[in-house]
């Protein structure tokens, strides 16, 4: 306990004093010399913004009457992949709310079909049962990625009506248990959450022994109960992923798009200070701009080929190349 103390204090310490320049400069070395210069893309794509959560900071939360609802069709699903396999991506990241049209069987469906080809496939979809789960990796889902938000339980009680987070941490251990990498990662800047908080969650991912984990800064949407809340800074959601990558050296960590919503350079403020994926988004048309978790999401009127064009220029400008393999977490 003593030694868990110690290095929630270092944690602490780190997030509240170490300059900024100074930790981002540590982060980018340890990157480099644990998982090298390459940045893995993931084609992203967001096939239903229908959700039964009604989880208080998200603009797809059940309750928003105001969002316009949508659901890819399976050939939608299916015929946007191809399209970012074309372009060269060797991850799809398949992302919804948490939308039960999307079944077992149908879901598996669309799996075997886009793992034809050789790709990795990423599964973000929410809370399911241990038989959706093991019917997904059965059926060639790879990797999962599901964000704890907080681990304080007060916290994610108060901000997710409903929910449980002993569930969620369950959902968390079944999907590990499958063989699948599993993704996780929290939010920073919510109301309540202290620096304290935010080091516990640091020390619960490293524990649970997570593949890839996301730091997202809360952006408060117009349409949701948190409205008018601060919420988070751009530096606090980077300085949480500095000491990520120092607290888990060989661990995938994104560039967030919710960071390049609070700066035009989020993302590669990012990748120079500890991240070493992206993932453009290969949504078509006006779904881009309907899956809105927060306000103000980047490209909502660009085409999938000019976001990978773009992210590829500002990935090669500061000297960092595109990998050319699936990008699977390789433990030291």
């Amino acid at each position: 306990m003593e030694q868990r103390n110690q290095e929630l204090d270092k944690i602490i310490e780190l997030l509240s004093t170490t300059p900024s320049e100074e930790l981002f400069a540590l982060a980018d070395r340890v990157r480099h010399d644990h998982v090298g210069d390459e940045v893995h893309l993931r084609g992203l794509i967001e096939f239903s913004n229908i959700c039964r959560n009604n989880c208080l900071y998200c603009g797809i939360r059940r309750d928003n009457n105001q969002v316009k609802r949508y659901r890819l069709t399976e050939e939608e699903i299916i015929e946007t992949a191809r399209r970012a396999i074309d372009m060269g991506f060797k991850t799809i990241v398949m992302q919804s709310g948490e939308d039960l049209y999307f079944d077992r069987k149908r879901l598996s469906h669309i799996i075997k079909k886009i793992k034809k080809d050789d790709v990795a496939i990423t599964l973000s979809i929410g809370e399911r049962s241990g038989g959706d789960y093991k019917a997904f990796r059965d059926a060639g889902a790879d990797r999962f990625l599901m964000r704890i938000e907080t681990t304080d339980k007060d916290l994610y009680h108060r901000l997710n009506p409903n929910m449980s987070w002993q569930r969620r941490y369950e959902c968390l251990m079944m999907i590990k248990e499958l063989g699948y990498e599993l993704g996780s990662g929290i939010m920073v800047g919510l109301p309540g959450q202290s620096i304290e908080s935010i080091a516990q969650d640091l020390l619960f991912l490293k524990k649970i022994g997570i593949d890839m984990a996301g730091i997202g800064p809360f952006i408060p949407h117009p349409a949701t109960p948190l409205a008018h809340e601060s919420g988070g800074t751009l530096d606090l959601a980077l300085r949480t992923m500095a000491v990520m990558r120092l607290l888990m050296p060989d661990i995938n960590i994104p560039a967030t798009t919710a960071m390049e919503s609070l700066h035009p350079q989020g993302r590669i403020k990012a990748l120079q200070a500890g991240a070493n994926v992206v993932m453009p988004n290969m949504t078509e048309g006006e779904y881009r701009q309907l899956y809105e978790l927060y306000p103000g999401k980047i490209c909502v009127g660009d085409t999938p080929t000019h976001c990978r064009s773009c992210i590829a220029l500002k990935i090669q400008s500061i000297g960092r190349t595109i990998g050319t393999g699936h990008g699977s977490h390789k433990r030291l």
